[in-house]
Formats: structure tokens, C-alpha cells, sequence
């Protein structure tokens, strides 16, 4: 264990490089780098220094990986288990002043300045996703101690999963891998957000299992939805679809293009006694859309929650053009003087570009927004205000949407 907090060496930056962590960000990408000495190790902690020696922080360093160094912090010379138990109480400090706490995202990488993990808690599981080579070593303590500071707050966690089953692990180097972290245990969690039942499946869900970050968000559609005739697209497992239905809907209608999310979100429906007004079907949203505006139907609120349409700059002006086109799509289906929600989740898409596109969607079916509300990611999910906000990626309007003068 001594080893694992052991600083292996220097990563030297070239001069006038290292703007983006100067900025306030956490990665030193490796074209910025001048030098490495020292015997470092991938995954090892090493000092970051300016081109004159300056030290700017310590992190850990991953050759393989285009972001070579993630910062653990700019102020210490060392990393320990103490520093590492100050920032997890942080953590938990944080979410106890700002969210329900029943099921939330207790770690958030970058911004809770652990850079490479993600910690949510589905009422009493945690499930871990480890992105980055340096911070998996110190996974088996940082859950270790946060199962300990949970404990002392009266929260007792009987299983934990890992879902390191992403993509980006390719690109540090590391092989994709998801499983118990310590006993086995029923992976279908049942929990309760904003009053609605929920069963989780953190083994086969996507991403950890279900989409903290839309928890106020849903709550926010409520007030819209009452005596109304609802159209929720990219329904995932159902949960802006059962808030419209606890919120008093006449009929939901629930679209995604998975099987497993439809029937999970069936399931969800049946356990809060929605089915009578609450039901899903699996089509493509992009070709359902078009064939509602053709048999004529209107809805008094559709609710837009899609995938990124882009991960990458290279792929932003495909991405455009399907946001804009679900978005006219959607706002014809939408009864005038009815209401709009619409959000994107990629970090790519940012906010000025998003609203041009919805602005650009509503100009070309000639329709007036009236913007009722601008959201972002639940607190739990926090962003900081860094050059890049790299921590930023949640967008979310709702709208009245109203038939030109």
C-alpha cells in the first residue's frame, strides 16, 4: 500500500503549454509535455512543473493515454489516505446540503477532484465506474472509505458493482470490465425518486444503471402535465413518462428504440400503478415522429431526452442537424399554446450551440417559444467553471410552444 502513494517522477511542461490546467482544468495533455524523468510507472503518481520548474500540482501519469497526467491536486506534495478520506467526506458534505441523498451520484470524477471515478448510489448499492488507469489503483480504498464515512451517517451499503464497462477504458490502456467488488448480490434495486418506484438493474442498465442527472428535471415537467396528453421520446426506462403520469397525465405514450428499456420501463409503470395510463412501445423516435405528424395526432406535451448525438468535435454538425431535426419534428406534434421539453447530454453540443439549433428548429416550422425554464445537470452531478467546463454537458429547456402571429 505504501507504494501506491509513492511519487515515481517529474512531468516537465514545454513552455506556454499547460493553458488548460492553468485555466483551472485537471489534464495535462501529452503534447504539452517537455520531459519525464524519474522512474515513473503508468498509472504512478508524478509532480507536475512549468518549463522553469514552477510546481503546479501532483497527479497520475498514463503514457498510453492522450490525457497523460489527471490532477489529484495543485497545493500538496503528497497523497495519502488521509488526503484521500478529506476529499470523499467533501463528497458526501456536499450531497447531504444539496440533493436527496436516497440515490444520487456521490463521486463525479473532475468535479469532485477525483479525476477518473464515478460513485452512484442506488439506495443502499453503490456502483463504481473507473475511467483512468491511476485512479483504479486507488479504487479499492476509495471505496473502502467511503463505505466507512456512509456508515457514519447512518447509511449502511450492502453491495457494490462495477460497471467499467465504457469504451473511453480503451483509450487508457485498460481492458473493459464490469462485476462484484466484494458479495454477491441482487442487481434489480429498487428505488424512489421524486415519489416514483424505479427497478435499477445496475449489471445490464446502461451506463450505472439508471440517469441521476434528470432527477429535478423530471420533477420540473410536472406541473405541464396534468389532464394531459403526453409524448415522451427516448423514454430509456420510463422515468420522465412516470412523472408525467404521477403528475396527473390523461395518457403517456413512451417511445425508445431498445427492448430492454421498454420492458423495464412497462415493469416501472406496473409498479406504480400507471399502466392503465402509462404505456411504451419500441420504435426509432426519428421515424415515429414524422408518421404521428402524418396521422394527424397532437400531443399537450412532448418530452425530448436523446443519447449524445456526439461524443467527439469531429461529429458536432451531424449531431446539429439531428437535433434540429427531432426538435421541428417534436413541435409540430406539439398542440398550439402546448409545451416542449428538450435537452442534450453531450458535453460537445455546447449551450450556445444548442439553443441556435432549437431556435433554428423553431424558425422552420414557424413557431414561437416561450422559455418557461433553463436547467442543467441535478447538483449531484456538479460542473466547474473552468475554461473548457469540461464538467458541464447537461442542457435542458422547457418550452411553450405557440402557432405564429
Amino acid at each position: 500500500m505504501e507504494d501506491l502513494y509513492k511519487v515515481h517522477g517529474i512531468v516537465n511542461l514545454k513552455k506556454g503549454e499547460g493553458r488548460t490546467l492553468k485555466a483551472g482544468g485537471a489534464w495535462v495533455y501529452d503534447n504539452e509535455i517537455e520531459s519525464i524523468t524519474g522512474n515513473v510507472i503508468d498509472g504512478g503518481l508524478v509532480e507536475v512543473h512549468d518549463f522553469d520548474g514552477y510546481f503546479m500540482g501532483i497527479g497520475f501519469l498514463n503514457r498510453k493515454s492522450k490525457i497523460s497526467v489527471r490532477m489529484m491536486s495543485r497545493r500538496t506534495h503528497e497523497i495519502n489516505r488521509e488526503f484521500l478520506e478529506k476529499r470523499i467526506r467533501n463528497c458526501v458534505e456536499y450531497r447531504k446540503n444539496t440533493v436527496d441523498m436516497s440515490s444520487c451520484r456521490l463521486v463525479f470524477g473532475e468535479a469532485d477532484f477525483l479525476p477518473g471515478i464515478v460513485i452512484d448510489k442506488f439506495s443502499d448499492v453503490l456502483v463504481v465506474e473507473s475511467l483512468a488507469l491511476g485512479i483504479d489503483r486507488f479504487k479499492p480504498v476509495i471505496i473502502d472509505i467511503l463505505k466507512q464515512v456512509l456508515k457514519e451517517e447512518g447509511i449502511n451499503i450492502r453491495g457494490v458493482y462495477e460497471r467499467s464497462d465504457a469504451k473511453v477504458r480503451l483509450n487508457e490502456g485498460m481492458e473493459r470490465f464490469k462485476g462484484f467488488i466484494g458479495e454477491e448480490f441482487d442487481t434489480k434495486v429498487q428505488i424512489v425518486e421524486n415519489g416514483v418506484k424505479y427497478i435499477v438493474d445496475v449489471k445490464d442498465g446502461q451506463k450505472t444503471g439508471f440517469f441521476l442527472d434528470q432527477k429535478y428535471n423530471r420533477a420540473a415537467i410536472r406541473p405541464m402535465c396534468k389532464d394531459a396528453k403526453v409524448l415522451d421520446c427516448f423514454t430509456h426506462t420510463g422515468s420522465f413518462a412516470l412523472n408525467a403520469g404521477m403528475a396527473g397525465a390523461k395518457s403517456v405514450l413512451g417511445v425508445d428504440a431498445s427492448e430492454l428499456g421498454v420492458a423495464q420501463a412497462e415493469e416501472n409503470a406496473a409498479l406504480n400503478g400507471l399502466s392503465d395510463r402509462v404505456s411504451f412501445i419500441c420504435e426509432d423516435v426519428f421515424e415515429l415522429l414524422p408518421r404521428l405528424e402524418k396521422e394527424g395526432e397532437l400531443f399537450d406535451v412532448v418530452i425530448l431526452d436523446p443519447p449524445a448525438f456526439t461524443k467527439s468535435r469531429n461529429s458536432i454538425k451531424n449531431a446539429v442537424k439531428g437535433y434540429r431535426e427531432i426538435n421541428l419534428r417534436a413541435m409540430k406534434l406539439v398542440k398550439d399554446g402546448g409545451y416542449l421539453a428538450t435537452c442534450s447530454c453531450s458535453h460537445f453540443m455546447d449551450p450556445q450551440l444548442f439553443t441556435k439549433t432549437i431556435a433554428e428548429a423553431a424558425a422552420n416550422v414557424h413557431k414561437r417559444l416561450r422559455q418557461i425554464e433553463y436547467r442543467t445537470q441535478s447538483p449531484d452531478h456538479p460542473f466547474l467553471w473552468t475554461r473548457d467546463e469540461e464538467s458541464l454537458y447537461l442542457k435542458f429547456y422547457i418550452f411553450q410552444v405557440c402557432d405564429e402571429m
